[in-house]
């Protein structure tokens, strides 16, 4: 039997009977589909957080105070060391590291803003003038905050995008007085909007002078102090560099928590990886299931074509010849069940980016081909039985079952 004549055999049987033919591919569908929106999810999610680590900044070293370590419960540690509080002067120390080009200080904490008898909560960030640069931020309007001593500071704020717009409508915010908590300060500036990045919404953010900010919520601790190497290849020199310079200072213990950008977006690249190989494979058991029911709606199809199969060998075709007729309409069905799943995938997918436009939930390649393929090759290898059954079938009792 030529190419042709397989095809069209297959297509035939395929669609003498459409309700059985519907639901097979339906089936084979659902699966791939469901591989495709679920990777999405998946690597969508890796990505997401790839894209907010990397908008925090470039070459960043991150201290942080507390050890966060592996080793076990010494008891002795528990009465003889006391943390310390990870100061402005630690800080400003940190400047003296050779591969490090900006150093930023921060303490964070939420009060309210109030200006013109409106009022509300804000997150307030203390730092200096280096956490623009460090953070890549823009601004819409006005100035930073100024450069000088890190231990006094102007009262002076920069507000974010959200509380400009809130606070001050269509008035102009530059130059205006707001009180933040007890104290007042001068408006200097306003951010670009940006949105939420790590928990920080800098579109509704008051940036004032860290010492200004420490005085504020009564604490010496640093939230954290952002570094920023010299380039991507002095990060490993200058977190050493880091941890060196505070073991140092605090009496030859490192009782600080050093992090760079990179270990963070690998840590989570790996994670999130591992999660949409895991979500994958949950959703390749629905082609498992989808495989069964070929061979069961195969199975089905050959004992209802029995005269038709002992007609066919009564005219010379030989059980190979059978055998491949019938793989081939299990082939065609599911790879027709496969691109219909193809096109549901995306489109699920495409809901999703329409309803989280922040959500870049686009599947791979890897997961799209391996979903096609595993889809293929199940409804071959579950078509195997029932073809090698209606191969070995004899043509004089199948033709006597007419």
């Amino acid at each position: 039997m030529r190419a042709p004549d397989l095809l069209r055999f297959a297509r035939d049987a395929a669609t003498g009977n459409p309700l059985r033919t519907v639901l097979l591919v339906l089936a084979m569908a659902i699966g791939v589909a469901a591989v495709v929106v679920l990777t999405a999810l998946g690597d969508g999610a890796r990505r997401y957080v790839i894209n907010e680590f990397s908008a925090i900044g470039s070459n960043l070293v991150i201290v942080l105070p507390g050890r966060s370590q592996t080793g076990g419960f010494n008891p002795g540690n528990a009465i003889t060391s006391t943390p310390r509080d990870l100061t402005v002067d630690d800080a400003e120390a940190l400047q003296r590291a050779r591969a490090v080009r900006r150093v930023a200080p921060l303490a964070v904490g939420t009060s309210e803003i109030s200006v013109g008898g409106r009022l509300r909560e804000v997150m307030v960030a203390g730092t200096t003038a280096e956490f623009i640069e460090v953070r890549r931020l823009a601004l819409a309007q006005g100035r930073f905050l100024a450069a000088g001593d890190w231990r006094r500071g102007a009262s002076e704020a920069v507000i974010g995008a959200k509380i400009r717009d809130e606070m001050f409508g269509s008035e102009p915010a530059l130059g205006r007085l707001v009180r933040v908590g007890d104290r007042r300060f001068r408006v200097v500036g306003v951010l670009a909007s940006s949105g939420q990045g790590l928990g920080m919404n800098t579109d509704e953010l008051v940036i004032v002078p860290v010492a200004l900010a420490q005085a504020m919520f009564n604490s010496n601790t640093l939230f954290r102090v952002l570094v920023e190497a010299t380039g991507r290849e002095a990060i490993a020199p200058a977190k050493a560099q880091v941890e060196e310079i505070v073991r140092l200072r605090h009496d030859d213990e490192l009782d600080v928590t050093v992090i760079t950008q990179d270990a963070v977006l690998a840590t989570f690249d790996r994670l999130l990886g591992a999660l949409t190989l895991g979500v994958a494979g949950i959703a390749a058991i629905s082609l498992a299931v989808a495989g069964i029911l070929v061979m069961n709606v195969m199975l089905v199809s050959v004992t209802q074509r029995t005269a038709e199969i002992g007609l066919l060998k009564a005219l010379g075709a030989t059980g190979g010849t059978i055998r491949l007729a019938f793989l081939t309409e299990a082939g065609m069905l599911s790879l027709a069940g496969a691109l219909f799943g193809y096109l549901l995938g995306h489109a699920g997918a495409a809901l999703i980016r329409h309803l989280y436009p922040a959500f870049p939930a686009w599947p791979p390649a890897w997961a799209v081909v391996a979903g096609l393929a595993t889809a293929l090759v199940t409804g071959l290898l579950f078509g195997v039985l029932p073809a090698r059954r209606a191969a070995r079938m004899d043509p004089v009792r199948a033709l006597s079952k007419r």
